[in-house]
This record gives structure tokens, sequence and C-alpha cells, in this order.
């Protein structure tokens, strides 16, 4: 059965990828052989018809990514898909559209609407929508979009989905009573029970992704084995006998997958168990290879989309490695250590292709950092199903004070080493190296003295003053670092995971300097719970009344946390060890938040200007200047004034920049860069760069 959810797998591929093409070629091979090899025939015709699967699937996601949608004011009303959340907007499947004032049938693509922090919108509701819309094909959570719309106003007017819809939102609405999402702890709690950890801040998911601990929050086996063992206990009444148990069985995993908003790793989840179910109610004695391979089989065919999800990628590897590695130390003892530790192990060996593909780097110490969260995870997933259930004071503490531990775990362990695949193709050297008597020795220490240097050491700073633009995509994120260990990060990008990972890659702990040139996303987004994860010395910000609610977050979480907070304007500097950095402006209110950037001016020997985004307006009201190295304003933006440029412009020009539907950087500006023989360092195409200040 898993050589048959292979081919299917393979098949979607090529559907996906290829298109009818690809159902034509396997269909022909099939043809071909049936008549020799009837057996790979059968594998054939699986592939076809996944690939036909994935044809159809890659056809949908066309279709709603070309779709036309009304631009401007709109009403509409329709069915809520996926739930929207803090920071996070719905997804809407339109059914009708108001058109001259009337309301007209309009089954539309699907829509993102929001977010909206006045509304709380929950899949299955049919709600009546008016805003603003615009074309922007996408994603949400995965999922295509066409068009995503402002809110003015939503109303519910019903709902649809029936009994299974209804009971799943009330186990939803449940645990979402019962435990504080705005609590970390029982937020992950949630994560553990109903996989929704819209609680959860951007750093911490990425903590649990770094440490190896993200599959506790992507509800699989045994939360739905949890489920069961109370829903057939809820049943019971009702008889237990295979028949009855697989009918009920089969309606308690739907509420479980409507509750937990249809996961990729809880349907894979939850066909595993109907296949044993269904079974067992005829029955056929079926091993869990044969259900794992039923689940693939069967959402593959229904959902071709599945084979490129990296959850269910993830989901299914984790699975086969877990099927493997529970009885790999079964002759050690205590047999529970080391039958979590095998299992732990070989599902990270499994995840690790899955893991390289999509992020780039494996978290080494995984196996560890699962092994002292499982039992934790255990009782708090229990502890809190105890509490939702019966709201029980008690359960809840205890639930939290476990969760916290994990949170505490993935913490540490996100600090530990990750690997890339020179790192990965590493270890399977010294993997080999010590299964040889001779040379284990040598391996183990080699070990040792690798996790020591990479989690114990810390970097030194540079031998002489440096400045590092760091590749953030579009926005800036600039680091200074003096010789004697002082750092001033300048803007911060608009991704706070970007960012950590960024200042990580450095190994940048405090930071005496923080400076938001202005508020614009793409330049402090990135900020979003930095104060938590790094010591701050001082915090600047632009003389401007338009700070945007980012930068008044950080204000007050500064000014909670005791670090001062400096409005800033011509001649304010700071000494950061050699490195003077002075404020040059903004050099009086301007109308626009660019224009109202703080621009800094470096110097140890080498002179540096940092000019945020400012445009004409305010570059001509700055001092003739000549830096020997220049952060081009705006990203390259064409509304830079390129007389000014061409006359400022010393030896290097950088320009920080991601990929953008904005035209940045624009051919002029690097036209004239060019012309005035400037050194050009461009971030979207080098990455990090980083210069020395020649010191006197």
């Amino acid at each position: 059965m898993l050589a048959a959810a292979g081919f299917i797998w393979i098949g979607t591929g090529c559907g996906l990828r290829f298109g009818i093409g690809s159902v034509i070629v396997l269909g022909v091979a099939a043809a071909v052989v049936v008549l020799r090899q009837r057996s790979v025939a059968v594998l054939l015709i699986l592939a076809a018809s996944g690939a036909l699967s994935g044809m159809f699937a890659s056809a949908r996601i066309d279709a709603t990514m070309n779709a036309e949608v009304p631009t401007g004011p709109v009403a509409f009303v329709g069915v809520v898909v996926e739930d929207d959340g803090p920071q996070r907007p719905a997804v809407v499947r339109p059914e009708m559209l108001r058109s001259e004032g009337e309301w007209v049938a309009w089954p539309g693509p699907p829509l993102a609407v929001g977010p909206d922090s006045d509304a709380s919108l929950v899949a299955g509701q049919r709600v009546r929508v008016t805003g603003t819309m615009r074309e922007s094909p996408g994603r949400v959570r995965g999922d295509p979009i066409a068009g995503r719309v402002t809110i003015a106003s939503t109303e519910v007017i019903g709902t649809v989905g029936g009994p299974l819809y209804a009971m799943g939102n009330a186990v939803r609405d449940r645990v979402r009573a019962v435990l504080d999402l705005s609590v970390r702890a029982q937020a992950l709690v949630s994560g553990f029970l109903i996989g929704d950890t819209s609680g959860l801040g951007v750093r911490d998911l990425d903590a649990l992704r770094r440490s190896g601990l993200t599959h506790f929050v992507a509800v699989s086996g045994s939360n739905v084995a949890l489920f069961l063992a109370a829903w057939w206990v809820m049943t019971a009444v009702f008889g237990i006998g295979p028949k009855r148990r697989f009918v009920f069985g089969v309606v308690g995993l739907g509420i479980f997958v409507v509750a937990t908003r249809w996961e990729s790793s809880v349907l894979r989840a939850a066909f595993m168990a109907a296949t044993v179910l269904g079974a067992a109610a005829t029955g056929i004695s079926v091993d869990t290879w044969v259900a794992v391979g039923v689940a693939v089989c069967v959402l593959l065919l229904a959902s071709g989309q599945l084979a490129v999800d990296v959850g269910f990628q993830l989901s299914v590897a984790a699975t086969i490695g877990i099927m493997i590695g529970a009885g790999m130390f079964a002759d050690r003892r205590p047999r529970a250590l080391w039958a979590t530790l095998g299992a732990a192990t070989a599902a990270q060996v499994a995840v690790v292709p899955v893991l390289l593909w999509h992020f780039g780097t494996v978290p080494l110490m995984s196996p560890i950092a699962n092994l002292v969260s499982a039992p934790l995870v255990t009782g708090a997933t229990v502890s809190g199903a105890l509490a939702v259930v019966s709201g029980w004071g008690p359960a809840v503490s205890m639930s939290s004070v476990l969760a916290g531990a994990v949170l505490a775990v993935a913490d540490v362990a996100s600090r530990w080493p990750q690997l890339g695949p020179p790192g990965v193709a590493a270890g399977v050297g010294i993997a080999v190296f010590i299964r040889w008597p001779r040379t284990r020795p040598l391996a183990v220490v080699g070990v040792a003295v690798l996790l020591a240097v990479s989690t114990l050491v810390p970097a030194g700073p540079p031998p002489v003053p440096t400045v590092t633009f760091l590749s953030i995509g579009q926005g800036d994120a600039v680091l200074l670092r003096d010789p004697g260990g002082g750092v001033a990060l300048v803007d911060g990008g608009r991704d706070p995971l970007i960012l950590a990972e960024a200042l990580r890659r450095h190994r940048i702990g405090r930071i005496d300097l923080l400076v938001a040139s202005h508020g614009d996303i793409d330049h402090i987004g990135g900020f979003a719970g930095i104060l938590g994860d790094h010591a701050i010395g001082r915090i600047w910000l632009p003389n401007h009344p338009d700070l945007g609610v980012e930068l008044e977050a950080l204000v007050d979480q500064a000014t909670a946390a005791g670090v001062p907070v400096d409005v800033v304007g011509p001649g304010i500097s700071y000494r950061l060890g050699t490195l003077r950095i002075e404020a040059l402006g903004p050099m009086r209110r301007y109308v626009t938040r660019n224009d109202g950037s703080i621009v800094l001016w470096v110097e140890a020997g080498t002179t540096l200007l940092l000019p945020g985004d400012i445009e004409a307006v305010a570059q001509r009201e700055l001092p003739a200047l000549r830096p020997d190295i220049l952060l081009v304003p705006h990203h390259g933006s064409a509304s830079t004034d390129r007389t000014w440029l061409a006359a400022t412009v010393g030896a290097v020009a950088v320009i920080s920049v991601g990929p953008n539907t904005y035209g940045h950087p624009a051919p002029e500006i690097r036209s004239v860069l060019i012309a005035a023989g400037a050194e050009t360092r461009v971030t979207m195409e080098e990455g990090d760069v980083s210069l020395e200040f020649d010191t006197p």
C-alpha cells in the first residue's frame, strides 16, 4: 500500500507541474506494459490517477489566481471558509454581490477579508460584508485567493455545514472560552488541543520550529486518539460494538477535523483512524502501515494540492519515522525512555529531507528537545482537555505550567545549532565513522568539540568598526558593530523572524542603540518582540507626529521595560566605542513619514550616511555631504533627487532591497550611481553586505 501511495504522490506532483501531459504519458505507459507486467501497470494507473488529481488542483488554483474581481466599494454575501485572527484575514467564498442596488448571484473566487479587530469571523458562518476590494492574487495560509477586502462592516446572517460544523465549532469555542489565549502558555495548550496557535507570537512559533517541536501543535495521531477516547466514553451508552464504534468514531473524527480546521496532519491521522475502525467493523485486520498508505492514497486523490503541502509532507514522513523508530531500542531499559528517544530520533531523521527542502536547515538536537518535552506535552494536553471539559481551574493552571515548561525548552533549544546541507552530510559521515570501532572515539570527540564551539563559544566583536546591511527582504536593517563590543541596529525590516535569524547569524545579544528611522512597516515591522529577545540600551525615534501603531506599541513596551526612548533631531549624537553616530535629520516637521525619517551620519575615519526613506524635499534641505558609504534612500526608489544623489554618493553605494512590485531599485537611480563611478552593492543580489571602517 505504501508503494501505491508513493506512485500516486509522484503522479500528483507531475500533474501539478505538467498538467494533462503527465496524465497522457503515464496512461500510455500503463497501456504499454499491462500485458507483460500487470503489477507495474497498476502502479502506473495509480500514478496517472494522481496526475489527474494534481491537474485538477492546479486548474482550481490557476482559476482562482486569474479570476477577475470587482474593485472599489463592494457589498457581498459569502461563507467563511477560514477563520480570521490577530493580524490575520479570514477567507470568504462569495455567493451574492450587490450590483446596481440589487443582489445577484456571484459564485466568486475566495477572498481575503480583513483583518478587522472588531470582527471575529468563524468558518461556517454566512456573512454580509461591505468594504473596499482590490485585486490581489496570492495565498492565505496556503489557500489561493483572488482579492483582498478592507472591511467597513460585517454581519453574520446564518450558518452552513450542518451538525458536524456546529459541534466542531462548539468544541473550538469551548477551548477558547476556558483558556486565555493572551497568556502564552495557555495559547500553547490551545495549540496542543486543536492546533490553534493564533495566540502565540511569531517568535514563540519560530522557537518551536527551530527546536524541532512544531509537530506538537500540528495536531495529529495522539490528539486524535485522545479525542476519540473521550468521545467513546461519552457515546458508550449507545453501545461499543465494532460497527457502532465505526459509525460513532467517524462522526467524532468529523467533529474533530472541523474543530482543528482540517489541518493536513489531522486529515492524515483521521483517515488512518477511520481505516482501522472500518476494517475492524468488517472483521479485517489492518496494520498501521496499510492505514497510512490508504490515508495518503485517498487524500491525494481527493485533494491533489496536498502533495506539495509542507504540513502534509512532514506529517507523513514523521509518522513513518515514528513507526520505524518505536521499536529501534526495544531491548533497552527503561523501555519508555528508549522508545520515546527512538521514535523522536527516527521521526527527525525522516523529516530531514523535507526540512532541508523547505527551510534550508534542521535542528541538530531535536531528539533531546523532544525527549524532554514529550511528557510535558502529554501532561499539558491531558490536563488541558480535562480543563476544557470540566472548567476546573486547577486543571487550567496545571496545563499552563506544563506548557510554560515546553516554551522554556523551546527557547533554550532554539539557540542550539541548525544544520544546513553540509552539516547534514557531515552528520551522515560521522554516523558512518561511529560504526567503525577504531574511529568511534575520534568521531565522538569531534561531535563534542563541534557542539561546544557552536553553542558555548560566543563570536567575538569584529577587529575594526563594521557596518552590515542585513539581507532582510524589501526593507532596511543596518547593523553597526565596534571592536569594543558595542552594537547599534538601525531599522529592522518587515519580518521579525527574518530579523531574528539575521541577528542570530551575527551572534547579536545586547543592542546598545536601537534606531527606528520612521514608522513604515518595512523598517520597523521586524522590531515586534525584540525587547523580549534582546537587552536594549536606548531607543531613538523620529520627531514626527505619525509614528504608526507599531512604533507606538514599541514605545509602550520600552516604557514598561524601563528602556530610555529619545525623540531625536539634528545635533543629537551617540558614542558607540570608536563610532560616532550623529542625527542630521529630520530637519523639521514634514508632511510624509518618508521625509520625516531620521538621517544618521556615522564616522570612524570612514564616513557613512544612513538617510532612511527621505525623498527629494528632505534631501535638498540636508547640508552638502559626501560620505564614503551611502545607503541609497528608499531602496533605490525613483523618488530620490538624482542631482542630489550624484552630488552625494561617494565610493560605495548600498541598496537594501528585496523582491518587490514597486520597481525598486529604479533603473534611472542605478544609472546615476554608475555615472558617478560608485561601487554599487545590492542586498537582494549579495545577501548581507559588510563593510569595514578605515579608522585613523
